[in-house]
């Protein structure tokens, strides 16, 4: 091999472009994944928060329609807009891996007090309200509910629908992105028409519906047979 032929080799360039490829591969690819877990991570937030805004003005809408009374609300009614949270949430297990709170902020009768008149719980998760349980305020510790300096309030004589989801997300690519983080979702809604603020009523007392009651955590809602929720 004559020294030019040599010189000619030692200068071949045809297999940079395929070097600089394999070295910045590994960069490229951990960035295409971060991405897409950032936009799932944006993505669940989102329907958590239009979930929660949903539960909330689906339940200030419930009651028994009545115009010799104001409207009744019902244990089935409660049922009713949680199995719809479930439907909502599609592919989301909202109840597996998360929980939902609605709560009924009133004014106690006699008083100023803002207070929750009752609480609806439903999920496996073990977390509780960041805003109070069934009964606080009735000794007018409560400025109404949310976070501080922005809470909401409840007028005499109506009531405020106070809906919070807790949601344990899970990465969908790598924890080295986005680790196992808790999503929390809040919204409210004034209830519509005049309501029956006394109690939430069974329909048929011999044979009750369940009472989603925030010292139990339960799964996934299904529906029985005779329509009720378990």
């Amino acid at each position: 091999m004559t020294l030019r032929k040599l010189i000619s080799r030692l200068r071949d360039t045809s297999g940079v472009a395929m070097t600089e490829f394999a070295l910045g591969a590994p960069f490229l690819l951990m960035a295409g994944l971060w991405g897409a877990e950032t936009a799932n991570y944006a993505l669940v937030n989102m329907k958590m928060s239009q979930l929660a805004i949903h539960l909330a003005d689906n339940a200030s809408r419930v009651g028994d329609t009545s115009t010799l009374q104001n409207r009744k609300v019902y244990e089935s009614d409660i049922n009713d807009v949680i199995y719809g949270a479930q439907l909502q949430a599609g592919s989301l297990d909202i109840y597996g891996r998360g929980r939902v709170m609605i709560s009924s902020l009133q004014v106690e009768d006699g008083t100023d007090n803002q207070y929750i008149k009752w609480q609806r719980c439903r999920g496996a998760m073990e977390a509780g309200s960041s805003y109070g349980d069934e009964g606080d305020g009735l000794d007018g510790s409560m400025d109404g509910m949310g976070p501080a300096g922005a809470e909401v309030i409840a007028q005499t004589g109506d009531a405020v629908i106070f809906v919070e989801l807790v949601y344990n997300y899970r990465p969908v690519v790598s924890d080295r992105f986005i680790g196992n983080r808790e999503i929390r979702a809040i919204a409210s809604f004034t209830v519509r028409d005049k309501r029956d603020l006394t109690q939430i009523y069974q329909r048929d007392p011999d044979s009750p519906d369940q009472v989603q009651t925030c010292s139990t955590f339960r799964g996934q809602a299904v529906l029985s047979s005779n329509g009720k929720l378990t």
